[in-house]
């Protein structure tokens, strides 16, 4: 830790029983991002009301602030990495780690493959009976504290009513919370397991279901009865596998079989985790240089030849769809187009005098001339509605029209993240630096999804909705641009905060406006939105039963909404 001996105390910022506590708990917020809660507590308490207007935190406070910011930047975060390791050698059971209190701490592929589960995601994203969660998570508690030793439960699966074993165990060698280990006792059927079977061998549908009913255990007799064949039939078939992989006996077969299985269940030396994206076709990032010789990524799916759509992804990077709506674009022939905005990813970030959602327009239009599209729709998620107006402003012409989904309200109330984000930008830069980076960190430490769904205001339709297949995983892999492995743009997200208040132009819109809210959005009043929309001169259209993962959740609506668009 850097020496403080030589900061001047500020009698009115730094002493007194606020100051001090500001002090120490910035330092320790430095150490363990996970004492966010608490500095935000605090803050929260110091905010001025609006009517009296917000007060500068004082040079020593915001000294602090930013001396505790370098140390965050300075302390390595690879807390996860220790976890992690203790599943890097278990590949054909489902286990994962966790404390049983919260949340999946971490998890293998065969577990995300049969339970449907990510790390960062709660308890009772388990596929069991919740009675059945609840006694699972009681057991791990005891076990990681070592209260009673390893356990063994019978769990009901609640897709298919069948009974899952799982033993629970202790850890040795961990920090912070003791967690356990969770292991099924059955190996897993990896969920494109099937396809690779037929890629590889040519197997049949019906030829996979009996390597997939040899790899349970089962003789092929009750093979042949859960599918409704006769034995001479089920031989017939076996005769015919064998003949395709070219082993001569069943042990022959599964040991094929168990290694390729195990090929599946390994994570590729290099790739992002599986967790962001196993039902996602990986996309290439390609890149450019800017006429100011910064680089800009920016990512493409469906159509290639297709009507372009640019997709701003907003502050969180939302840059994938589901796998079922990419597809739909592709067959609705149009050319997606992802910008990496400038800070995220390997994208370079502006330079510091030049307005955040002005220059991201800049780099949009630079990057339309670069793939030479003269008409664009587009889709604009939170915060980048300023960056697609500004755009249409400075380029007449260029867009067709712009859809803009869960709005980001700079003049939203405090009791809200936005607009307790705008009112620490007034207040204090640095402690927004301070609280941004410490966020950043604590998702990428303890999970991610959690996380983003508390940004998204921690509504119960956003929970709902990762329920529908594809959106978990799109929400994952699509914030890899900013939360991922390799990449933390809390810089360039802190910058866009600061500067919401200015990112909108003035005066209507230049392009025909759509605002697609959802009727449970909470950070987005429908006051607030209409009174936007009058000053833009914006159509509304409200989505019953969404909140902020709309686009992903109504991916339909969304696609039809951007084809009216580009058909003009």
């Amino acid at each position: 830790m850097e020496d403080l001996s030589g900061v001047p105390e500020d009698r009115g910022a730094a002493s007194g029983a606020g100051g001090t506590d500001f002090v120490h708990l910035a330092y320790e917020l430095a150490l363990d991002p996970a004492r966010l809660p608490d500095f935000v507590a605090l803050w929260q308490e110091q905010l001025t009301p609006a009517t009296e207007g917000p007060r500068p935190a004082g040079p020593t406070l915001d000294l602090h602030f930013e001396r505790a910011r370098r140390i965050l930047e300075r302390v390595p975060r690879d807390q996860r990495r220790g976890i992690e390791a203790i599943l890097a050698g278990i590949l054909r059971v489902p286990a994962f780690l966790s404390d049983g209190v919260v949340r999946i701490a971490a998890c293998n592929l065969a577990a995300e493959s049969a339970f449907r589960i990510s790390a960062g995601a709660p308890l009772a994203a388990l596929p069991f009976d919740a009675a059945d969660v609840v006694a699972l998570s009681s057991t791990i508690r005891r076990v990681a504290r070592r209260a009673v030793p390893a356990r063994n439960l019978r769990l009901r699966s609640v897709p298919n009513g069948t009974t899952v074993v799982v033993r629970v165990c202790p850890i040795d060698g961990q920090e912070g919370r003791a967690k356990a280990l969770v292991l099924a006792t059955e190996p897993v059927w990896p969920e494109p397991f099937g396809e690779l079977l037929n890629e590889t061998f040519g197997l049949t549908g019906a030829e996979v279901e009996i390597v997939h009913g040899l790899t349970l255990g089962l003789p092929l007799r009750e093979i042949a009865s859960l599918r409704g064949r006769s034995v001479e039939t089920v031989r017939t078939q076996m005769r015919s596998i064998q003949q395709k992989t070219e082993t001569h006996s069943q042990s022959e077969l599964l040991r094929l079989v168990m290694g390729l299985m195990e090929l599946a269940l390994a994570p590729a030396v290099g790739a992002p985790p599986r967790s962001a994206g196993r039902l996602h076709e990986p996309l290439m990032r390609q890149s450019f240089l800017l006429p100011d010789g910064r680089r800009l990524e920016w990512l493409e799916f469906g159509d290639p030849v297709g009507a372009p759509v640019l997709h701003l992804h907003g502050e969180f990077g939302l840059g994938r769809w589901t796998p079922a709506a990419e597809r739909a674009a592709r067959l609705r022939r149009l050319r997606v187009i992802v910008p990496i905005r400038a800070g995220y990813g390997r994208s370079d970030p502006l330079p510091e005098e030049t307005p955040f959602a002005e220059g991201n327009a800049a780099d949009l239009a630079a990057l339309a001339g670069h793939l030479g599209l003269p008409r664009v729709a587009v889709l604009a998620l939170g915060g980048d509605l300023g960056a697609a107006l500004w755009l249409a402003r400075s380029r007449p012409g260029l867009v067709t029209g712009i859809a803009a989904c869960a709005l980001d309200l700079p003049d939203a109330a405090a009791a809200h993240w936005p607009g307790f984000l705008a009112r620490t930008a007034e207040r204090s830069p640095a402690a927004l630096a301070l609280m941004v980076q410490a966020a950043f960190a604590f998702a990428l430490d303890g999970g991610k999804e959690h996380w983003l769904l508390g940004a998204c205001g921690g509504a119960a339709a956003d929970r709902l909705a990762l329920r529908i297949p594809g959106v978990r995983e799109a929400l994952l892999v699509g914030s890899e641009i900013c939360l991922g492995a390799e990449t933390s743009a809390h810089a360039a997200f802190c910058r866009s905060r600061i500067e919401a208040c200015r990112a909108l132009p003035p005066g209507p819109a230049q392009s025909p406006l759509l605002f697609l809210q959802g009727g449970l959005d909470p950070l987005a009043p429908p006051a607030d939105v209409a009174a936007l929309a009058a000053r833009t001169g914006a159509e509304v259209e409200v989505l019953a039963g969404c909140a902020r993962l709309l686009f992903l959740e109504q991916w339909e609506t969304v696609l039809n909404r951007l084809c009216s668009i580009t058909a003009r």
